[in-house]
């Protein structure tokens, strides 16, 4: 004979979908209302699949009515910056002593031309090193 069908009762539904929108984990829900994982998911497959939604839903509520009352500033910024896309920018200046553009850099370039039987060993024939300096522009 078959084990009687898992009949969730409506406590069980809520109990179920609380848990579920605060994030534990199945296998956890599943202990609490005394059934296997996959009679969970089969038996409150629509409490599981709607209750991260239903809570979002509810958090955003309450951080769209402190965004928008006057002097709640922080939950204002967050929800400019998480839903309008809005961004901070950080202005980076240079300048020199008293404000002025700062001074160019002088560079200096050295030109090694190697060769021979080892990489180290100047080409005979070929001339040293050679300094040249310059500026960056």
């Amino acid at each position: 004979m078959a084990p009687p069908r898992y009949t969730p009762t409506e406590e069980q539904r809520r109990t179920v979908r609380t848990m579920a929108a605060y994030g534990i984990p199945q296998d956890a829900i599943a202990r609490v209302v005394r059934c296997s994982e996959p009679t969970l998911r089969r038996a409150y497959r629509f409490e599981l699949d709607t209750a991260v939604t239903e809570a979002n839903a509810r958090v955003a509520q309450c951080l769209f009515q402190q965004a928008t009352t006057p002097g709640n500033i922080a939950a204002t910024i967050f929800w400019l910056k998480a839903r309008a896309g809005w961004r901070e920018k950080q202005l980076v200046e240079v300048s020199g002593p008293n404000g002025a553009p700062p001074e160019p850099q002088k560079v200096v370039v050295v030109i090694r031309e190697f060769g021979g039987a080892e990489d180290n060993d100047p080409v005979e024939g070929k001339p040293e090193p050679r300094l040249i300096e310059g500026q960056r522009a």
